[in-house]
């Protein structure tokens, strides 16, 4: 077999790098601990450079031939972002239910107003328990090993969403319609234990108050919130991220077939 000349085969090759970096740069940039606003631009580049570059022999068999036109190459390119900003996007959301769940814990625990800098959110005043989960929720992914999780969806979606092909945008709208409200479903339960404290500390706060109108309920009432608030907080913790962890690996897992 004579051998393949290197002006054809550097176009192909070219080609197949290109088409992984596009959906492997697209889910970097927003799958957590990666894509976060504090890790630098050139670092998510060269990750992506260089995880291209490993899974170009084994990937490369899946993808199609070169097109024969320009617009045909962007709509390749296209689908293949759209998707890794899908798997990203599924992560992302599967993390901000910490937060979501944080922004429930600080209005039940009167520490709405106790505001910080988030730097997974880049928002200047974000309640301090949302802020905490949040940077938690991260921690403990990677402290599980659950990046691995990340990377192997990235590369096991090549099995599920064929390249080449545009992937069907109302599947993945909906897909992620579900994956807001069931989200929204777990930062409720992660938080019911607040929610409960405060129902009924603010009822125990009424009989208070009509049982001994000269008592200044209000002197009273944020101090023992809070301190009540971190006593759960510090009892449910554990639990709590534990739902999170089993709820993140069974989204995930759908991308890699486990």
């Amino acid at each position: 077999m004579p051998p393949i000349p290197l002006i054809e085969l550097l176009p192909a090759n070219a080609f197949a790098a290109f088409l992984i970096f596009s959906r492997l740069g697209a889910a970097l940039m927003m799958l957590p601990g990666f894509g976060e606003l504090y890790v630098p631009q050139r670092y998510r580049l060269l990750l992506a450079l260089m995880m291209a570059g490993l899974l170009m022999p084994v990937i490369a068999p899946l993808l199609p031939p070169l097109p024969a036109s320009a617009s045909q190459l962007a709509v390749i390119v296209l689908g293949e972002v759209v998707i890794g900003l899908f798997i990203g996007t599924v992560a992302r959301i599967m993390v901000a239910t910490l937060e979501t769940a944080g922004m429930i814990v600080s209005l039940q625990t009167g520490l709405s107003a106790a505001t910080m800098f988030n730097p997974l959110s880049d928002q200047q005043s974000s309640p301090l328990p949302a802020a905490f989960l949040g940077m938690l929720g991260v921690v403990v992914i990677f402290l599980t090993d659950l990046d691995h999780l990340l990377l192997r969806a990235v590369v096991d979606s090549y099995a599920l969403f064929t390249p080449g092909v545009l992937p069907p945008l109302g599947d993945l709208s909906e897909t992620i319609s579900r994956l807001v409200a069931g989200t929204f479903r777990l930062a409720i339960e992660i938080s019911a234990p607040f929610l409960v404290l405060g129902i009924v500390f603010f009822a125990a706060l009424g009989v208070v108050a009509r049982m001994v109108p000269q008592l200044m309920v209000l002197f009273i009432a944020q101090p023992l919130q809070i301190m009540g608030g971190l006593l759960v907080f510090a009892v449910v913790l554990v639990t709590g991220m534990r739902w999170f962890l089993e709820a993140f690996v069974q989204q995930m897992g759908f991308l890699v077939g486990s």
